[in-house]
């Protein structure tokens, strides 16, 4: 506020008015108290304006409006409208008129001058330039301020934006509200809006006259959520997005399916008729339950479209989805990670995150009640996993599946998890059509310019029970009074726009009577085309020999790049004298280990044209610190990654410590394969056991994506696995499980013994990558092994082997002198070599090592078996648990090919809850025990 023309203390006003005051009278008792340029300004300026030489004396001569300011009650009426201003930004949202129903009514305390000691009177005598330093037109008290702030913080319309700590964003947040959020909508969108409501609510009405009794998910009561959706999709194609991914549980999952991703009318009825017609069907997205062999449910498949506008085109998709809720989620920024990357060059890929947007629509109840929802709101800023910023929606309609929200989460809102990420919230009521568009508008700038999640609760209601099957007001009487008595937001929406003179009632009619005319028809369709298509698919093949091996040359090039470091690099220098020890290994009789092998395997798959995505928890160091692909300079703690020079590659190579998270990273790179198929994506877990935490991601994706949805991957899954005597937790990548996941060759199950093994399955599994013969490999890696002498190999082993299903133990055994063939698997298998060789062994016995569990390889140890045919005695040997590990799974194979009259015994750990012993000498025992047994010593 001006106080006098020309004065130069007119900038200060309000606090920092006050505080100039305060600064003062530390000046008037030693002027060195306060810091240099305040003493200048005092010494040039004079006394602040209410104060004089002696600041208990006021100045005279001053204007009214000078003396005011000068006044302490007044000053503190002005610090007292600023928290109100502010609790008005920071709590504006209780106050608003978010619920569709008034069931959960708002709180306007903290909004009101009494709250702050304030009255009507004080906020008329202060001018709206102390509050606000540029006020609106109009606005000329802070009356006039506090007013026009909490009508627009309190509308259908409600903002979060206080737990964003970059000033930077939170700022534009605010500004970007008072500004004017909500325009004028034209009456062209308007009309399109209730077309689309239109359509919204006859599809779900057809559908539940005509297939009476049948689950259907709908979106009633949330009807908003399908022209939003559609709004965020325009918005983001006109901002150049040109893909679109999207995840959703159930609920309303049709509806989107229809009117969002095109999906035909008669394809959707034809499965509900339980006789999907695959012609009918417009995308490969959508072909789970029509041609897969197993398929899915109707409310869980996906699909895709193109989406046109005048200049471009963009690719909308929408992912196949189980019941398990967010656990699409991860799945889906996967996808949009692949989108955004350019892999076709060395080093890491090119990331534009303006190329690809995820909307991920979560459940009321689940958003705080899965994980899943914070580890991948945890991916928002990390370089490995960040997507440039997803838009969510919280489809909220105040329930769980019976649950009050009360019972189900701990918060006010749905949304306040998104708060500890510092991510945008706006609550919106899904009855208001306007106030929705203004949330993506608003939306898709944050995404935009700041590159960053954003939230939208979508607060509405459920207008049946969880399935239409139930009756709701058994368990929310009151709630659902409401509901039955409440108008659907099509009936609402077309009386305001009828009496705003938008459309007329002729119009709406009509536009009514069109959507009826097109459902009856696809139905007519439906009926008449129906047949059924489950059964076409076929599982994969089995794989073969494939050729893997890489000429020495070849890899003795590669060998030296890998060795290479920049002039003004300085690695470690342990671990430097460690790795170039590697330099002669490919020459004679140089030994190459597991960590070689692996840097080998990666490198000429490079060369071969195809790209690698490795990620894991401490991946680039390796958790036994055994792979030390990233290499740290000791002065600067610069990384340098020697994969990423190298000359011969011919694809990118991105290697990344992922969070400590399983779930939802496993989903993430299970999504990014899917994605981009051509691409060998490998994940790592610090331990075998730690794959627990993303059990529902390998039961409902990776072991039956392709079955239920057709959704073909080539991920791997690096496990550690291996008793070392490390206690339950650190033993068993809990290989049973896998096991008992494998059917239709649905992947590969492996626990490998040697170096070169491990060289010629990865480089199997990278060739089959992008053809139909693809699927993931389990692989249960070692922890002892990587440095145990007896899995080291020589160059040739690279060069002219190629993966063996099964190796037999080169032992100087005589066949016909063998009584016990032992049949094992991965570490145990190791052990057995080395207790034989250290305290002998019976004569009489063979080991053969099943390098291959799944699929069986039912031809080669029916091989080994024809060569022992004298051995009677059959024995599969593990260090697991009887209930646990290989053994039964293998038990009813081993027998149906063993010799007519051979025994099949099991020899390992009796069958217990826990993986392992806790205590080592314990192990120890027990391992010897088991060991001893096998080669009856």
């Amino acid at each position: 506020m001006a106080v006098e023309s020309g004065n130069p203390w007119q900038r200060f006003h309000g606090p920092n008015l006050g505080y100039a005051q305060e600064m003062y009278e530390k000046y008037l008792e030693d002027p060195a108290s306060v810091e240099k340029p305040m003493q200048e300004w005092f010494q040039t300026y004079g006394a602040p304006p209410g104060m004089g030489e002696d600041s208990r004396e006021p100045v005279t001569g001053l204007s009214p409006a000078a003396e005011m300011i000068g006044n302490a009650s007044y000053l503190q009426k002005v610090v007292a409208t600023e928290k109100l201003v502010n609790s008005i930004r920071i709590h504006g949202h209780m106050g608003a008129k978010l619920d569709p129903l008034d069931y959960h009514q708002p709180d306007t305390r903290l909004l009101q001058p009494e709250a702050f000691g304030l009255t009507n009177e004080d906020l008329e005598m202060i001018p709206a330039e102390v509050i606000l330093t540029d006020p609106p037109k109009g606005l000329k008290t802070a009356k006039d301020v506090v007013c026009h702030l909490r009508d627009l913080y309190t509308r259908t319309i409600a903002f979060q934006f206080s737990h964003v700590h970059d000033p930077i964003e939170r700022e534009w947040l605010y500004k970007r509200v008072e500004s004017g959020l909500i325009p004028p909508v034209m009456a062209k969108k308007k009309a399109e809006v209730l077309k689309q409501l239109i359509a919204v609510e006859e599809f779900e009405k057809f559908l539940h006259r005509t297939f009476v009794g049948q689950k259907r998910f709908s979106v009633e009561g949330l009807d908003m959520l399908v022209p939003l959706m559609d709004e965020i999709i325009h918005c983001s194609v006109n901002s150049g997005v040109r893909s679109i991914n999207i995840g959703m549980a159930h609920r309303g999952r049709l509806n989107v399916l229809a009117h969002i991703l095109g999906k035909p009318y008669a394809a959707i009825f034809s499965e509900f008729h339980h006789a999907p017609n695959k012609d009918l069907v417009p995308s490969e997205g959508s072909m789970g339950i029509n041609s897969g062999y197993t398929g899915d449910v109707k409310y869980h498949l996906g699909a895709d479209r193109t989406v046109d506008t005048d200049k471009v085109s963009a690719r909308v998709a929408l992912a196949n989805n189980p019941s398990h809720l967010e656990y699409v989620n991860p799945v889906v920024e996967g996808f949009t990670r692949a989108a955004q990357e350019d892999r076709d060059t060395r080093g890491y890929p090119d990331q534009d995150v303006s190329r690809a947007l995820a909307i991920l629509v979560h459940g009321d109840a689940a958003f705080p009640g899965e994980g899943v929802v914070a580890e991948t709101l945890n991916f928002d800023r990390l370089p490995a996993y960040q997507t440039g910023g997803s838009i969510h929606i919280i489809a909220n309609n105040l329930l769980g599946f019976t649950t009050d929200s009360s019972d189900s989460r701990s918060t006010r809102y749905a949304s306040d998890l998104a708060k500890g990420y510092e991510i945008p919230i706006v609550h919106v009521n899904a009855d208001d059509p306007e106030a929705c568009l203004a949330a993506v508008r608003l939306a898709c700038e944050y995404r935009t310019k700041f590159q960053k999640d954003f939230l939208i609760d979508l607060i509405g209601y459920r207008r049946f029970g969880h399935n239409e099957m139930d009756d709701p007001a058994a368990t929310q009487p009151l709630l659902y009074k409401k509901v039955t008595n409440h108008p659907t937001l099509r009936t609402s929406y077309a009386k305001t726009l009828i009496t705003d003179g938008v459309m007329t009632e002729e119009e709406v009619k009509e536009a009514d009577n069109e959507v009826l005319k097109q459902l009856q028809e696809a139905y007519k369709i439906a009926k008449e085309k129906r047949k059924n298509g489950n059964g076409d698919a076929k599982a994969p093949q089995l794989i073969g020999e494939v050729k893997t091996g890489v000429k020495l040359d070849v890899l003795r090039e590669i060998n030296g790049e890998l060795l290479k470091r920049p002039d003004e690099f300085q690695s470690y220098p342990k671990l430097e004298k460690v790795l170039q020890r590697r330099k002669n290994t490919l020459d004679g009789e140089g030994a190459i280990d597991w960590p070689l092998a692996e840097s080998l395997a990666i490198a000429s798959i490079l060369a071969d044209g195809t790209p690698i995505r490795f990620t894991g928890q401490d991946s680039e160091r390796g958790t036994f610190a055994q792979r030390h692909l990233v290499l740290h300079d000791r002065e600067t703690g610069k990384k340098f990654c020697p994969l990423h020079q190298l000359p011969q590659a011919k694809a990118s190579f991105a290697l990344y410590n992922s969070p400590l998270t399983e779930a939802a990273v496993i989903g993430f790179e299970y999504g990014y394969n899917v994605y981009s198929p051509e691409t060998l994506v490998i994940w790592e877990a610090q331990f075998g056991d730690f794959a627990n935490a993303g059990q529902v991601i390998m039961d409902q994706f990776i072991s039956a994506g392709r079955a239920k949805w057709g959704q073909l991957s080539s991920m791997v899954m690096l496990l550690p696995h291996g008793y070392e005597g490390q206690g339950p937790e650190h033993s068993s990548g809990r290989l049973e499980r896998f096991l008992q996941m494998a059917a239709e060759n649905n992947w590969t199950v492996a626990n490998v013994t040697n170096a070169a093994q491990y060289f010629h399955l990865l480089r199997r599994q990278a060739a089959i990558v992008n053809t139909e013969d693809a699927r993931p490999l389990i692989l249960m890696t070692p922890k002892s092994l990587l440095r145990n002498k007896r899995t080291i190999v020589q160059g040739t082993a690279l060069e002219k082997d190629s993966f063996q299903f099964v190796m037999e133990q080169p032992w100087k055994t005589k066949a016909s002198d063998v009584k016990r063939l032992i049949l094992a698997s991965g570490k145990v298998a190791v052990d057995l070599e080395e207790m034989a060789e250290k305290e002998g062994k019976a004569d009489d016995v063979q080991v053969l090592r099943v390098e291959q569990l799944y699929p069986f390889p039912d031809k080669e140890i029916k091989a080994v078996l024809k060569k022992y045919s004298q051995a009677k005695d059959l024995v599969w040997v593990q260090e697991e648990p009887r209930n646990m590990g290989a053994w039964t799974y293998m038990e009813s194979r081993i027998r149906a090919i063993a010799p007519r009259g051979a025994k099949v015994n099991y020899i390992g750990r009796p069958d217990r809850s826990s993986t392992a012993e806790g205590k080592p000498d314990v192990h120890e025992a027990e391992q010897k025990r088991i060991l001893r047994e096998a080669l009856k010593i």
